[in-house]
């Protein structure tokens, strides 16, 4: 992995809908904490949402903000690698899963690849993408946007602490 770089702020959604879904956005969170040149600099509360052209049960969702000094792609490679070991497996698109991770925002990147589009090419008809990221990042995310998910039901859930 590239780190003689910048560090670039970048914001990664996790969501979650298999097992405890809770415990794996959690344990996600603290793996990119570790990813090399990484920091974690901010993180949302968790959210439950309905799946959304998905089946199963309720998700599990948030937006971390982290300092990296890791290329985009060598970002995708180690959330890829983070998904793996968390059981991920991609049997259908919209698949149920242990985890996802998606990069939103990578700095001021715009990235169209078969691999990696950036900004995340869906984020702005997500609530559970754009309330989360509003939490910890609201000059990103403005009213009009949060206006047109308003329909998208969403519940913030308790943190550890029980606020």
């Amino acid at each position: 992995m590239s780190a003689q770089r910048a560090p670039v702020i970048a914001y990664v959604a996790l969501g979650a809908n298999l097992g405890d879904a809770s415990t794996a956005v959690l344990c996600a969170i603290n793996d990119l904490a570790d990813v090399p040149h990484t920091v974690l600099t901010a993180q949302s509360s968790q959210y439950q949402t309905a799946p959304m052209a998905s089946s199963g049960p309720d998700y599990i969702n948030a937006v971390v903000e982290i300092s990296t000094r890791l290329t985009a792609q060598d970002l995708l490679l180690a959330l890829q690698q983070i998904e793996f070991e968390a059981g991920r497996d991609r049997p259908y698109p919209n698949a149920p899963r242990t985890l996802d991770l998606d990069i939103l925002l990578y700095g001021e990147a715009r990235i169209q690849s078969t691999s990696l589009c950036i900004p995340h090419p869906r984020m702005l008809e997500r609530a559970f993408v754009l309330v989360p990221l509003a939490e910890i990042a609201p000059a990103l995310v403005s009213a009009a946007q949060l206006e047109a998910v308003a329909a998208q039901a969403i519940t913030r859930l308790a943190d550890a602490s029980g606020s």
